[in-house]
């Protein structure tokens, strides 16, 4: 049970965090603040915080437990803003896609008080974000990814790891940079495809004509091209190295299956497309098998 959430960002992936922790008993108060007054606002109304934050620093004050829902852009900025009331026994995490660039923040400005720090990616999330689409619901059944540091205190990460684990989510811990590698390929690149497929179809002349023809395989495949513009510019950018290293080896295979349709070699184009039949079929969330 934590005495006080401060909670940095009341967003969908904030709100979410501080409802499922409310509903789950194990927090006794929330206080909030978001960039927009009338988030916060709302959040209040909704019952997702209790006590309304002037500012980011206020907001951690008195806190155990301090989470940071804020685009990954913002992460050393916000640190910045709340360091001078940071101590060693708050349990301090965020809730970002990438990592790697989180834990430089932290290193650059917690310092002294970075052993605090628990970096975490809850592997959820919705194509729609603002406080009015919280969902307590949001993290239960979920993979959630710590990354900590050789800093970073033994407590606090078994602290962070027993708080997930009692929302009902599935735990696991890497580093930072195989994080980082991994995530380019199964979440960052498919978004990235998704989005230039839809923008690909809609520049052309025939594009509206085109995509009024889409059934469900376009639909399934483009879900995710609705997603936050301004986070995943933020999202691809930190982590562009890696992704550009996963777009590299799609293009190859891309490029392979074209040769094989361009030559007519429909069985080697067959032998490449059941390979990825195969692995489709026998892959599910959350399995290493």
């Amino acid at each position: 049970m934590f005495e006080q959430l401060g909670l940095i960002g009341c967003g969908l992936m904030g709100g979410s965090f501080a409802l499922a922790m409310k509903r789950a008993g194990l927090v006794k108060r929330v206080v909030g603040y978001s960039k927009s007054p009338s988030t916060t606002e709302r959040a209040r109304q909704m019952g997702i915080i209790d006590v309304e934050a002037p500012s980011a620093l206020l907001a951690v004050s008195g806190a155990d437990l301090v989470l940071l829902a804020v685009p990954v852009s913002a992460t050393e900025a916000t640190f910045k803003a709340i360091r001078h009331l940071i101590t060693n026994n708050m349990l301090i995490m965020d809730v970002g896609s990438t990592k790697r660039d989180v834990v430089d923040a932290a290193r650059k400005v917690l310092r002294d008080h970075i052993g605090s720090f628990v970096p975490a990616h809850p592997i959820t999330g919705k194509e729609v974000s603002g406080v009015e689409h919280t969902d307590p619901e949001l993290y239960r059944g979920k993979q959630v990814v710590l990354t900590p540091i050789d800093k970073t205190q033994p407590g606090h990460l078994k602290r962070a790891q027993e708080l997930w684990e009692g929302l009902g989510c599935h735990v696991q811990q890497m580093a930072p940079e195989a994080h980082d590698a991994a995530f380019a390929a199964v979440s960052h690149l498919p978004h990235l495809l998704a989005f230039a497929l839809v923008h690909a179809i809609s520049s052309q002349p025939q594009g509206k004509d085109f995509l009024s023809l889409a059934g469900p395989g376009f639909r399934d495949f483009t879900r995710i091209a609705a997603s936050d513009p301004k986070m995943w510019r933020d999202v691809m950018l930190a982590n562009r190295l890696e992704l550009v290293e996963q777009a590299k080896m799609f293009q190859r295979s891309l490029l392979n299956m074209l040769q094989e349709a361009e030559q007519g070699n429909g069985e080697k184009l067959e032998e490449m497309i059941a390979q990825a039949s195969l692995v489709r079929t026998h892959w599910r969330m959350g399995q290493k098998k």
